[in-house]
């Protein structure tokens, strides 16, 4: 097993960041969304495939932008399969 491209773990660890700042305002608070939102990116944590981090990525940003997801909260989008 590879170790996973440094610009890539950069790319996850910030979008996440992004993530859990975006998540002070979510309504139902940050107690609630910081765990959900970790078990999202968790459930992806074992992926080396760089096609498929990149896609996760691309997912991430879509959601951070406010596009997808109007109605279901931020962690069940990024919990979808590819």
């Amino acid at each position: 097993m590879s170790a996973l491209n440094p610009e890539l773990r950069r790319r996850v660890i910030t979008i996440y960041k992004e993530l859990l700042f975006l998540g002070r305002e979510y309504p139902l608070g940050y107690d609630y969304f910081r765990p959900r939102l970790h078990r999202a990116f968790s459930a992806n944590a074992g992926l080396r495939d760089e096609e498929a981090i990149e896609k996760g990525i691309q997912r991430a940003e879509f959601v951070k932008k406010g596009r997808s997801c109007s109605v279901r909260p931020v962690f069940l989008c990024l919990a979808l399969p590819f």
